[in-house]
């Protein structure tokens, strides 16, 4: 409760408010920064939800549409150096959260990164599965009701971000997990996380059963073409459910940038820690255990092969460093 009256201590101004999710917002991002406004909002501090690349997810357009969610890009406003910024979801400094014009007085995450040293109130759990569960905890500690649209898309964002409690999870998650179900609308949940992908994406599918490497129960694809990193999150949840895979890799080539997406189910080899091995010196990742993401920027000079041998060289070293515990 000290924690969210801090924050509150420090929005009671006169200047605008925005909340900035990461710049292509997911489900989490979305939910939380929803659930974050409406609380704000039941104690007169008005704000709006704002993000600087791109909703690319038809099940999340179809999430905020069907609960009507405030969210807009950030070019929607005119926006003053003297405007307040929450960012959720992610972290200032963060290469997928973009430095806006304002200041940036608080940070609510759940990744594991670098605590920022110029915010006012930083609110970072890594522990937890998904940022949604830190404004559950928001709601239970003010004894605040959670209104049925607001529980429905922390759920989905719980459900999202945990691969369906799968990923991940630590007891505070399956707390609000048991309550949030109870208050949401969970046919419109259950259809959103069935109905994830659109026809159109089925050839992204062909192409990494293709071109799939897999080896010594890790697999790796790079897609030339390019592939939008929501989408390629997906796709390595779906190589994860190889019997043969323990390990994914994935890279997309999108314009001059190389989107990176990781998944893992073993503890030698955690995500966060291999992606930042293999981007050290051409990139930036980072995330949790299981789930990590990164990007390389000017990547002319990066090709497939030097990807796929820096991760082979951070297994074996990870896995080495694993059995010698």
């Amino acid at each position: 409760m000290e924690q969210f009256e801090k924050l509150l201590n420090i929005l009671r101004t006169n200047n605008h408010l925005y909340i900035q999710t990461h710049n292509f917002p997911d489900h989490d991002a979305v939910a939380s920064a929803y659930a974050l406004r409406y609380l704000l909002e039941k104690r007169s501090i008005p704000s709006s939800i704002i993000y600087a690349g791109e909703i690319q997810r038809m099940s999340l357009k179809r999430l905020i549409q069907e609960l009507a969610i405030p969210i807009k890009r950030e070019d929607a406003y005119t926006r003053t150096e003297q405007d307040k910024i929450i960012i959720v979801d992610g972290c200032k400094g963060n290469k997928n959260v973009v430095d806006l014009i304002g200041e940036e007085v608080a940070v609510i995450d759940h990744h594991n990164v670098t605590l920022p040293d110029d915010v006012t109130y930083v609110d970072i759990r890594p522990d937890y599965g998904a940022c949604a569960t830190i404004l559950f905890d928001y709601f239970r500690s003010e004894n605040e009701e959670i209104p049925r649209r607001v529980a429905t898309a922390l759920l989905t964002g719980l459900l999202v971000d945990t691969a369906l409690m799968t990923r991940g999870v630590c007891q505070t998650d399956l707390e609000a997990y048991a309550a949030l179900y109870l208050r949401a609308d969970v046919g419109l949940v259950n259809s959103l996380l069935r109905n994830c992908i659109q026809k159109k994406e089925l050839s992204f599918y062909k192409y990494v059963i293709e071109n799939v490497k897999v080896q010594e129960r890790f697999a790796f694809c790079y897609f030339q073409e390019g592939c939008n990193q929501n989408l390629l999150g997906i796709i390595g949840d779906f190589l994860l459910s190889l019997s043969e895979v323990d390990f994914v890799f994935l890279c997309a080539k999108n314009n001059n940038t190389i989107n990176i997406s990781v998944r893992s189910e073993v503890p030698c080899w955690n995500a966060a820690l291999i992606t930042r091995q293999v981007l050290e010196g051409i990139g930036f990742g980072g995330g949790h255990s299981d789930l990590a993401g990164g990007i390389i920027e000017h990547c002319r000079e990066i090709d497939e092969e030097d990807i796929f041998e820096r991760i082979v060289s951070a297994l074996q070293k990870e896995k080495s460093n694993y059995n010698n515990l």
